[in-house]
C-alpha cells in the first residue's frame, strides 16, 4: 500500500478528486495549505499597490491506495492536475505497512474498501 500526498492548485481539486473517484478511490483527506516551492511566491496587485505573497495557497490530498491501483492513481492525478506551468504541484509517495479499520478490525486492502 502507498500513501499519496498530493499538493495541487486549488482550481484543480474537483478534477483530481473526480479522476480518483473514476478509478475507484473514494477515501481521501483534503486540506487547504500554503507553501513555497520553485515559484517562491507571487506578486499580486490590490487597489493599485503591488504586494509580494511568499506562500501560495494550495490543496493537499492524502489517500492510501493498494499497490495494484498505485500507478493508475498517480497517472490520474498527473493528467487531471497538469497545466504545464510552474506551480502545478507535487506527488509524494510513502510506503504504508498496514491499515486497520477501527470499526471492524479489518486489515490491509479490506480496510481500504478498494
Amino acid at each position: 500500500m502507498k500513501l499519496l500526498t498530493v499538493i495541487i492548485r486549488p482550481e484543480k481539486l474537483s478534477s483530481v478528486t473526480a479522476a480518483l473517484h473514476t478509478i475507484g478511490i473514494s477515501g481521501m483527506t483534503i486540506s487547504d495549505v500554503r507553501g513555497q516551492g520553485i515559484q517562491k511566491g507571487t506578486r499580486t496587485l490590490y487597489r493599485g499597490v503591488e504586494y509580494q505573497t511568499d506562500f501560495i495557497l494550495k490543496n493537499k490530498i492524502e489517500t492510501v491506495v493498494s499497490d495494484d491501483l498505485y500507478e493508475e492513481a498517480v497517472e490520474a492525478v498527473i493528467e487531471a492536475a497538469r497545466t504545464g506551468a510552474i506551480g502545478d504541484g507535487k506527488i509524494f509517495v510513502t510506503d504504508i505497512a498496514d491499515v486497520i479499520r477501527i470499526r471492524t478490525g479489518e486489515h490491509g486492502r479490506a480496510a481500504l474498501g478498494q
